[in-house]
């Protein structure tokens, strides 16, 4: 055989050669698969982690969505779950009921979700949530005018140490000071403080405790001496960290930038939610004429303090 004979077919020779052509190419498409499953995983994965994504979700949204729910207590369980399309956040909340009671409604898990392209899905609660106590602080500001014989005549018709869930409005806004010699005069604890008048809508309210993460370091003392001070100091805290690139966002839970803004800057105390007030102890703040209105939301016996 000279030099430009071909060899003699070999099957098996051949055989061989195509399986180890075959195994070679599906060894290249599998790793090709499986880098494209860390590209369409792990890389969005990484992308919402990186730049303080999930912070911002813990303390922009997390703190947004109690402000839009002040009818409820609001408890940040876990922050945050990632997968590769989306971010969510768990909450537990149970609706405020006047304090003392035999028992209070249970907390109910809600999750705060924001996809990969930073757009936040359908919110749970807040107008769907419509309440007693988010229809009396809807009447904040509110120009008709308001009856406080039909409120005296309820409350006189109500044993007067029943605990009360209330809402207190004052005639003209005060600042925290002049809310503190408020609630000294009459042993009132301001937990909540709404501070904007919306008439028709949810106002701003806050309380010290909704910022999670707050930088701002509690104090003890008696409610009415501490709360409107700590309850100021935690929400202006919290509208410094807020970005212009937040605006979009917070609408989503029924607020603006610019409202939160003037908000937190003003500082005044337009009403105040109490949870444990005692009738008889409402009955009087109608006598004051710093008081336009009080709205009864709730009450139970709280055979403890009886």
């Amino acid at each position: 055989m000279n030099d430009l004979d071909l060899p003699d077919f070999d099957p098996r020779t051949t055989r061989k050669a195509v399986r180890r052509g075959l195994l070679k190419t599906a060894s290249i498409v599998l790793a090709g698969l499986v880098a494209l499953a860390l590209v369409l995983v792990v890389a969005p994965i990484m992308f919402q982690k990186a730049g303080g994504r999930a912070d911002r979700m813990e303390n922009v949204f997390g703190t947004a969505f109690k402000i839009y729910n002040p009818a409820y207590r609001i408890v940040d369980e876990e922050c945050c779950e990632v997968t590769p399309w989306a971010m969510s956040m768990t909450v537990r909340a149970s609706q405020i009921r006047a304090y003392g009671g035999f028992s209070g409604s249970a907390a109910v898990p809600y999750s705060i979700t924001q996809n990969l392209f930073g757009t936040l899905g359908h919110l749970p609660l807040g107008n769907e949530g419509n309440t007693t106590l988010t229809t009396a602080l809807s009447m904040v500001g509110h120009k008709g005018p308001v009856d406080k014989a039909k409120t005296r005549e309820l409350l006189d018709g109500l044993p007067k140490r029943l605990r009360a869930l209330a809402t207190v409005e004052f005639t003209a806004p005060l600042t925290a000071e002049q809310l503190v010699a408020f609630g000294r005069r009459y042993n009132a604890c301001p937990e909540r403080i709404v501070y904007e008048a919306r008439p028709g809508s949810v106002p701003i309210t806050f309380e010290a405790g909704m910022w999670s993460r707050s930088n701002v370091m509690p104090k003890s003392g008696m409610c009415h001496d501490v709360t409107p001070t700590a309850n100021l100091a935690e929400f202006r805290a919290w509208d410094k960290i807020l970005q212009n690139s937040d605006a979009s966002m917070l609408r989503d839970f029924d607020l603006t930038l610019e409202r939160v803004r003037k908000a937190a800057k003003d500082g005044l105390a337009h009403a105040y939610i109490d949870t444990g007030a005692r009738i008889d102890e409402l009955r009087k703040l109608l006598d004051d004429p710093q008081v336009r209105a009080v709205r009864l939301v709730d009450a139970t016996f709280d055979l403890a303090r009886f």
